[in-house]
């Protein structure tokens, strides 16, 4: 079983969530998700400049088995996206900690601590396997 990093913090819809030096924080889907998609073909990422609620779809991430949204799991603006994944998506699978999809300026940083650290994501894993 890939690790969790436990640097990380995790949404239970299967978001990473990484809190950068500059306050900002970065997101992107865990390996499990991307596990359960299959091989990436499509990303669709938000737009810079957007104002994201916490849990609010922003991202579509389309493999060949399916297409499915992504979640925001804080509230804050998009500052950056990963515009590699448009012409690469495979990079998802490939390392799928790596392969961030947006970075935002949170307007809430506090809601960070709701999230799921690396053991509760991995109950959660482990509990949706049975």
């Amino acid at each position: 079983m890939m690790s969790i990093p436990a640097a990380l913090k995790y949404a239970k819809s299967h978001e990473w969530a990484k809190a950068e030096a500059d306050g900002t924080i970065t997101v992107g889907i865990t390996h499990h998700a991307q596990e359960l998609l299959g091989d990436m073909v499509f990303v669709e990422l938000p737009k810079i400049g957007r104002n994201l609620a916490k849990n609010e779809e922003c991202t579509v991430v389309e493999s060949v088995k399916s297409a499915s949204d992504v979640y925001s799991p804080v509230s804050g603006e998009v500052i950056a996206v990963n515009t590699e994944l448009a012409s690469t998506p495979e990079k998802i699978n490939q390392d799928a900690y790596a392969a961030w999809l947006f970075r935002l300026k949170p307007t809430n940083p506090s809601e960070m601590d709701a999230l799921l650290d690396a053991a509760g994501y991995e109950k959660l894993v482990a509990e949706e396997a049975h």
